[in-house]
């Protein structure tokens, strides 16, 4: 209760500077922590649609077969575009189609593999970003805010160390803030980067062998 009337206290002496700095550092801490949550769910939902789709896949008799096994399977979408790559023919009389069939299947797997591996790295700037630059807004706000207690001090001509330590204590609030929205930012990204990387080893060996298992006489 008294850190939470420490906090209303600072609010009201603040300006409108520092307001903007505690404003945009609740917004970043609540967008870090509801991307965390969104991809925590997603990123385990594709781990587990890759160890239990690719048994089931490699178990089926032939490759639509394997197809239809992946369909409910495949949750979150990582297996079947490979699949589908694979199944699909160049448009006739493009580029696409002009080259070998072997060159054509490695496009269009390499293009599928590109759009899956995009869609599970989504949001990995974005904690990036905030894990970079949280703390340097609130050493900002938190710097703005001695100025600001400085200079409140100063027009009212008492510079005793009470009058000064209150102020500025109220300051550095705004750095621990910063640390607060940064620290599971970057937790985060690091977790889920070591995730994604999982899954690319492992898409990247489901792509090798379609290719493999289609251009083999």
């Amino acid at each position: 209760m008294q850190s939470m009337s420490a906090l209303g206290v600072h609010w009201q002496s603040a300006d409108g500077m520092a307001r903007l700095v505690a404003l945009v550092l609740l917004v970043m801490s609540v967008s870090t922590w509801v991307l965390i949550l969104w991809r925590a769910w997603t990123l385990t939902r594709a781990r587990r649609d890759l160890q239990r789709g690719l048994p089931l896949f490699w178990a089926a008799a032939e490759l639509p077969a394997g197809r239809h096994a992946l369909l409910h399977m495949d949750r979150e979408r990582v297996l079947v575009p490979l699949v589908d790559a694979a199944l699909a023919d160049s448009q006739p009389g493009s580029l696409a189609a002009s080259g070998r069939v072997q060159a054509q299947l490695t496009r269009r797997l390499r293009d599928a593999l590109h759009q899956v591996l995009s869609a599970l790295g989504r949001g990995q700037v974005v904690l990036a970003t905030v894990g970079s630059t949280a703390p340097f807004i609130g050493l900002f706000g938190t710097v703005w805010g001695i100025y600001h207690a400085l200079v409140s001090i100063s027009a009212a001509g008492d510079f005793s160390l009470d009058k000064v330590a209150g102020p500025v204590g109220e300051a550095l609030i705004m750095t621990a803030a910063g640390l607060a929205v940064a620290i599971p930012a970057v937790l985060a990204y690091n977790l889920f980067g070591k995730w994604v990387g999982a899954c690319e080893a492992e898409l990247e060996g489901f792509a090798h062998d379609l290719r493999e298992l289609l251009t083999t006489p």
